[in-house]
């Protein structure tokens, strides 16, 4: 990102981003030009350039940050309060209304394909979301804990980490088969879970 940008300019390089991020998903990846992005978000050549010195690359390392942001932003604010059961249902039914309206296509996955995950930044970005959204669930976890809706022994780290692995595992199927049984029996499982480690009913 150029240095000591502008609030203007942190507008505009929003602006630009998100309308990639608009055109990725309508035309796919492989498909979108700089043309058809520069039309979307109006702005020129020279603008674009501008923000995204290094060209297609960097913007698409940029959009893929914000759909990675986007992932935990489609599950608040549940996801921000997981403290009771009821919140963590609510949190569940979220992420399967996320993913089953994404269906087989997968846009942060389409954009690591093309840029490849050895760019810089690529994989940072998703080392850091996976690191976000494990310390979000432990947190949920934690408070449960915390409530006395679970015992003190329970490992929110380890419980937060199978959570999530069933998570990707159940998307990776989703994006196989167009089908979210795997994702919904993988949520369900794990929250089935935690509900027998505090002594109260799986459903």
């Amino acid at each position: 990102m150029p240095s000591k940008l502008t609030a203007k300019g942190k507008a505009t390089r929003s602006r630009i981003v998100e309308g990639a991020s608009a055109v990725l998903r309508e035309r796919g990846v492989a498909w979108a030009t700089l043309d058809d992005i520069m039309a979307r978000t109006g702005t020129s050549k020279s603008q674009l350039f501008h923000y995204f010195p290094a060209g297609k690359d960097e913007l698409l390392v940029a959009v893929a940050q914000f759909e990675a942001d986007q992932v935990l932003e489609d599950q608040q604010p549940y996801l921000g309060r997981l403290d009771s059961w009821e919140s963590w249902e609510q949190w569940r039914d979220a992420v399967i209304k996320r993913y089953e309206a994404q269906g087989d296509q997968c846009p942060l996955g389409s954009l690591f394909h093309q840029i490849g995950r050895s760019t810089p930044g690529a994989r940072a970005i998703v080392v850091e979301l996976l690191r976000r959204w494990q310390e979000s669930l432990a947190a949920g976890v934690r408070a449960l804990r915390d409530s006395g809706a679970l015992p003190a022994d329970v490992d929110a780290d380890a419980r937060a980490a199978a959570l999530l692995a069933g998570i990707q595992g159940g998307v990776s199927i989703l994006l196989s088969t167009g089908r979210s049984t795997h994702l919904r029996a993988a949520l369900d499982q794990g929250i089935a879970d935690l509900r027998r480690a505090g002594g109260g009913p799986a459903a």
